[in-house]
């Protein structure tokens, strides 16, 4: 078993992939199944190695030909296996069909599918449906993923959960939702984004040993980020360094009722190693918050030329946590909006966004599906049926950076593609956590890191800490929780 890689592919680049080891190089399919239903045991046997009774539900295609492979292997390894098939073993063809002709022959019961089999199995193997699935799960399949996920087994997905779609990570009306899922040749992007890490569980990554040249045939435009690059992009200070050297960020946000989310993104802009970080307010939130964090300068903000003066000052302007949609906080939005600074945009000023959307390249936007929406006039739904199409349409419209949050964030840039981000966890489903976000990314800017860098590097620093502050549980769990391990991960061991 491989570790992850960092690149991720759209179902047609993976089957293209697997054209050029079986055509151009020579690999004979059946090798590369019988590698992948190798593998898939190994997996399972890693990770239930207690269990004896196995059952393998197939479906017609290749990804049925390796649980096939995957059931001869257990039956000669002396589990208790039986398959249950939902198409007809004689309409198999091709590797498939000798894959099943093996097992067979191996002394393994093959029988049609029936929900009552599955009773008493330690695992069961989805082995149903692959990555070219385009449409709505129906009939006797929709039946079969329903009762393995009801049945309280260990469940091991080979490729992909059967009703998970691999280029978009949504789910086709019903999907397994497995312990373990085992992928082959290359990562599908669908596995890491919206509704991917729900059915997966844990992936795993075997490349059945293609060679490694073929995959230079294939340019794909999606990564995984998982901060390899941290001690470059954030070294160790120079002895020399005053707060000068490390950005103002100013924070524009807090009406009536709402000073914590700028407060929030504040401390996190200062907690990342920003130098100087300044909040334009409310009046009467300034002095409080201002005894509650000194470090901060908050500044009572009821005319645009007070806030001229602090633009004046600035790097990088946060705008939108606690901002509103009334008059004083349009008015602000509008201010800002009108000035070349760095900008990174949350909350309302997304919404803000939305109602009169322009476009400029020195920003990060950082929507939540429902401001995503909002964003691409369309509903919520349709952003997460495909992640992937919308944060790549945001940045057409909008220009600059796009940060669609949600369970495997999205980094899209014009230039640079798509980065996927799996670090975070569902505890941070909580108020403030998106105001802390956006702090983290423009104190990273504020530093002199590009609006890439620092939007990929702040999702990064963002999930981590968020999963570091988890270990002590996940439910209860608060925006402010992430700063102490924030200023932990901001610090990369150096050589």
């Amino acid at each position: 078993m491989h570790t992850l890689p960092l690149a991720l592919y759209r179902a047609a680049q993976v089957r293209e992939l697997d054209r050029i080891a079986i055509q151009e190089r020579g690999i004979p399919g059946y090798t590369l199944m019988s590698r992948a239903g190798a593998a898939a045991f190994v997996a399972l046997q890693e990770r239930w190695p207690q269990a004896r009774q196995v059952v393998v539900v197939c479906g017609g295609g290749n990804n049925g030909g390796d649980g096939y492979v995957v059931a001869r292997l257990a039956h000669q390894a002396g589990l208790a296996v039986q398959v249950l098939t939902l198409s007809d073993p004689t309409q198999l063809e091709g590797d498939a069909l000798t894959a099943c002709e093996d097992t067979r022959a191996a002394g393994v019961a093959i029988q049609p599918f029936a929900a009552d089999r599955l009773a008493g199995a330690d695992v069961i193997v989805d082995a149903i449906l692959g990555t070219g699935l385009e449409r709505e799960v129906s009939g006797v399949w929709r039946d079969a993923i329903k009762a393995i996920d009801g049945q309280g087994a260990g469940i091991l997905a080979i490729d992909i959960p059967s009703g998970l779609q691999a280029d978009c990570g949504a789910v086709m009306g019903i999907a397994i939702h497995a312990d373990l899922t085992i992928t082959f040749i290359g990562l599908k992007q669908g596995l890491f984004s919206g509704r991917g890490p729900d059915c997966c569980g844990t992936v795993l990554f075997d490349d059945l040993q293609a060679p490694a040249d073929i995959y230079s045939r294939i340019h794909t435009a999606t990564r995984r980020y998982t901060g390899e690059d941290l001690p470059e992009l954030l070294p160790r200070r120079p002895r020399s360094a005053h707060k000068g050297n490390h950005g103002h960020v100013l924070v524009v946000g807090g009406d009536l009722g709402m000073a914590g989310a700028a407060r929030m993104a504040a401390e996190a802009a200062a907690r990342c190693g920003a130098g100087l970080t300044s909040v334009a307010t409310r009046r009467i939130h300034a002095v409080a918050q201002a005894a509650a964090r000194p470090e901060l300068m908050f500044r009572g903000v009821e005319d645009m030329a007070e806030l001229g003066v602090l633009l004046a000052r600035a790097s990088v302007v946060a705008v939108g946590p606690g901002l509103g949609r009334e008059e004083w906080g349009r008015e602000l939005f509008q201010f800002v909006l009108d000035s070349d600074l760095p900008l990174v945009m949350d909350a309302d000023a997304l919404n803000l966004l939305a109602e009169n959307p322009v476009m400029r390249d020195n920003w990060v936007l950082t929507p939540h599906p429902g401001e995503a929406a909002r964003l691409l006039q369309m509903t919520s739904a349709q952003v997460e049926a495909d992640r992937f199409t919308a944060v790549s349409e945001l940045v057409l419209r909008f220009g600059g950076v796009c940060v669609l949050k949600g369970a495997g964030s999205l980094i899209a840039q014009q230039e640079e593609g798509i980065g996927v981000c799996n670090s975070g966890n569902p505890g941070m489903a909580t108020g403030g956590m998106g105001d802390v976000l956006t702090g983290i990314i423009a104190g990273l800017l504020a530093q002199g890191l590009t609006p890439w860098q620092a939007a990929r590097t702040g999702v990064y620093l963002h999930g981590r800490a968020g999963d570091l502050a988890a270990e002590a549980g996940e439910r209860g769990l608060l925006a402010m929780d992430l700063l102490p391990f924030l200023r932990e991960l901001v610090n990369p061991v150096t050589p």
